[in-house]
């Protein structure tokens, strides 16, 4: 029995196709995300998806996935006792990476740079977690749970302190373009420790775990999940040099264009008649008949006179007549 549990530890400590995949499935969905993010940031497209709550939840399964399986892969990696030299190498690699996407966003994008994204939550929720690799799994589970729930039940303005962002419990959320908190992130850390932890002495798991892929599509996720932290690295640059080539090319979608004209639109409709529906048919009226006229140039570039003023506010009233 013993003999077996040892071989079970030492299959499981060695590298997994089956978890290589399913990182590589999870880096496929981040650049479809990206690549949908970033046509929204340049213009390309007339939809803002950071906005659509389906696309919000897209990006917060994509997230929740890495730190599952980073949980997963602590378990696994050190089945048969911490293994330091591999663990600091690790951490340091993503530690590093992490402090290298701090430092490109700040010069980037000052106002909403990333100071505690995925790769600084995987970073710190690998040290927090070493603990609750020899506690039992029910344990770990029931720590998850409350580290969930944690936002719901913990939330207070005391925390709304920026040293104090990184923990995910203040009352309001920081401007930043990517923020994993510990909380509620670090529960799904643990809860691929406590999944990876009860299902590893099972028969199936260690089928599982000598697993090979031998098709081109398994061998080529397999690839992207051994390359996820590269592969998150340049991705972003990547698809941004490629699209901004064709925004030079094509321009801004005509639709994204005019977001900002409509969102004023629809909200000082909103104020008058209180009617969204109304308000959306009038406002989208006046965009299409604003742009058969050199007035719509002007609006574009912030440059309204007092007479396009009121054509725009007669442009106006005769789509509210128009409009159902």
């Amino acid at each position: 029995m013993k003999a077996d549990s040892l071989q079970a530890q030492a299959t499981a400590s060695q590298r997994w196709d089956a978890i290589d995949v399913a990182r590589g499935l999870a880096i496929c969905a981040m650049i479809t995300y990206h690549f949908s993010w970033d046509l929204s940031f340049l213009n390309l497209i007339g939809t803002n998806i950071v906005q659509i709550p389906a696309w919000r939840w897209f990006a917060r399964i994509i997230a929740g996935s890495f730190l599952f399986l980073a949980g997963v892969g602590l378990v696994l990696a050190h089945a048969q006792g911490l293994r330091r030299k591999p663990f600091l190498r690790r951490l340091a690699k993503v530690g590093g990476a992490a402090l290298l996407i701090t430092l490109v966003t700040f010069f980037a994008f000052p106002e909403s740079y990333i100071f505690f994204g995925i790769l600084h939550c995987i970073a710190v929720s690998s040290v927090l977690a070493l603990p609750f690799l020899r506690l039992h799994p029910a344990l770990t589970l029931a720590v998850s749970v409350f580290c969930l729930a944690a936002p719901s039940i913990l939330t207070s303005p005391v925390l709304d302190q920026p040293w104090l962002d990184w923990l995910g419990l203040g009352s309001s959320a920081p401007v930043t373009n990517d923020y994993v908190p510990i909380f509620p992130w670090f529960g799904l850390v643990l809860l691929g420790v406590a999944l990876a932890k009860a299902l590893l002495p099972r028969r199936e798991t260690m089928a599982l775990a000598r697993w090979r892929g031998g098709s081109t599509l398994s061998r080529s996720l397999i690839w992207a999940g051994r390359k996820s932290l590269p592969i998150y690295l340049l991705h972003q640059i990547v698809l941004l040099a490629l699209l901004y080539g064709v925004l030079q090319i094509t321009g801004p979608s005509p639709m994204a264009e005019a977001r900002p004209f409509i969102a004023e639109c629809e909200a000082s409709c909103a104020d008058q008649n209180g009617q969204p529906g109304l308000c959306r048919a009038t406002c989208s009226c006046i965009v299409q008949t604003l742009r058969e006229s050199d007035v719509w140039k002007r609006v574009l570039r912030n440059e309204v006179s007092s007479e396009d003023e009121t054509q725009i506010s007669r442009t106006a009233q005769q789509c509210l007549r128009k409009a159902p």
